[in-house]
């Protein structure tokens, strides 16, 4: 079904006007809240940040409190407020909406309410859509910090179907929040069966992990990371930012990739552990992480070689799977050194079972990664078909009055 077509049916034939919003609403503007009014418990409050942070198009509850004494003070929001944070450092996100459906909130400076007698997850939609968008582009002032002001928020038009009959308006516009939270509500469902599955993946990667390099006493011999690897730190040259050369090789840190160059030190497959870095501690992410090919590290990782594909691998894996605290030194700069870092004791199998275990360990590894990267891929996906049809449902008669 063509756009066209799609919205001459929803219409059924009653007009659509293009209407400032000043005319359909009034603009109420927040006070000023600082992060010691905030209480664990108390009356709802919301502050602008937040919006942009633990919100997302609707909510009818809040993730902060102010005592009562201090919101009989403040501006409240109302069921149907439409809350506006209207500062940002990038265009993009100046005057972000959030339809609120709960009882009184409190509502911090920075942020206006829009007061109103439509549907107003209608106009929350409204305000993400391009036509909205390319409105309000024309009105942001400001260096750093960008905003709208209330005055040419007002100025800006929405279309309000069948303004003479309140009753079919609110019609027409609750059958299309219908459709947009729809496609909302499947992004969202899709998104918690991806993560579902990635954190079971993950749970089971992690399982067989753990059994497979894990040892009886006197099963194997133990030897430290010094005897199994050939330590190249000697070779790496730190660059700073202002002085690399931008290119295509990849620029290695403590903790992966951090820019790109034009040439390399090293052409080889390695494996780098982090040397220093917040990470060695709390371990978001590996600190043992294979490199291949034409590469340049800095000195916050250390660079090991070993004789085969299998070796590299199963210390990676081993190193990414054990506490390494007591071979770490430093709180606020943690460290682990040269000395430390080859003083680790691995458990040291037949080549045979180094391989078994790595190739396990690589399926789970590569399925786990692929849900991985598909998550985002997929939310993304979702997104898009979102913003196509919210764009053709705003995309009434008449749209050219609004851009005037």
């Amino acid at each position: 079904m063509s756009k066209l077509s799609y919205l001459e049916k929803l219409l059924n034939g009653v007009d659509v006007e293009w209407i400032s919003l000043g005319n359909i609403g009034s603009f109420i503007r927040g006070n000023g809240l600082q992060k010691k009014d905030f209480v664990e418990s108390g009356f709802p409050a919301i502050h602008y940040g937040q919006i942009y942070t633990r919100y997302g198009l609707s909510a009818d509850k809040t993730f902060a409190y102010v005592s009562p004494e201090l919101a009989n003070k403040l501006r409240k929001a109302q069921r149907n407020d439409l809350l506006l944070a209207t500062t940002s450092e990038n265009d993009e996100d100046v005057v972000k909406p959030l339809a609120w459906l709960g009882d009184e909130a409190a509502i911090s400076g920075d942020m206006m309410l829009f007061r109103h007698e439509q549907n107003v997850k209608y106009l929350a939609h409204f305000f993400q859509s391009e036509i909205f968008q390319k409105q309000k582009m024309k009105y942001i002032s400001g260096a750093k910090v960008r905003r709208v002001s209330s005055g040419d928020l007002a100025k800006i038009k929405t279309p309000i179907p069948c303004p003479n009959n309140p009753e079919k308006s609110l019609a027409i516009q609750s059958e299309i929040v219908r459709i947009l939270d729809t496609f909302t509500a499947l992004t969202a469902e899709l998104t918690a069966e991806l993560t579902a599955e990635l954190n079971m993946r993950k749970k089971q990667y992690n399982y067989y992990r753990d059994q497979l390099l894990s040892f009886k006493e006197g099963e194997v011999e133990w030897k430290t990371l010094g005897e199994l690897a050939e330590n190249l730190d000697s070779k790496r040259k730190p660059i700073t930012s202002g002085l690399r050369e931008a290119g295509n090789i990849p620029y290695y840190g403590a903790s992966g990739i951090v820019d790109y160059v034009k040439d390399y030190i090293f052409d080889d497959d390695l494996l780098l552990i982090s040397e220093d870095g917040a990470n060695l501690l709390a371990r978001n992410t590996p600190i043992a992480f294979s490199i291949s090919g034409k590469t340049w590290v800095n000195n916050h990782a250390h660079v090991l070689k070993f004789d085969t594909y299998a070796e590299r691998r199963y210390v990676e894996y081993y190193l990414n799977s054990i506490d390494l605290t007591t071979y770490i030194s430093g709180a606020a700069q943690p460290k682990l050194n040269k000395k430390n870092l080859e003083s680790i004791r691995i458990p040291n199998p037949s080549p045979e079972e180094k391989e078994r275990i790595v190739s396990i360990l690589d399926k789970f590894d590569a399925l786990t990664n692929s849900i991985t990267e598909g998550l985002p891929r997929e939310i993304e996906l979702r997104q898009k078909q979102y913003e196509y049809y919210r764009d053709i449902l705003f995309s009434f008669p008449k749209q050219e009055v609004a851009e005037a």
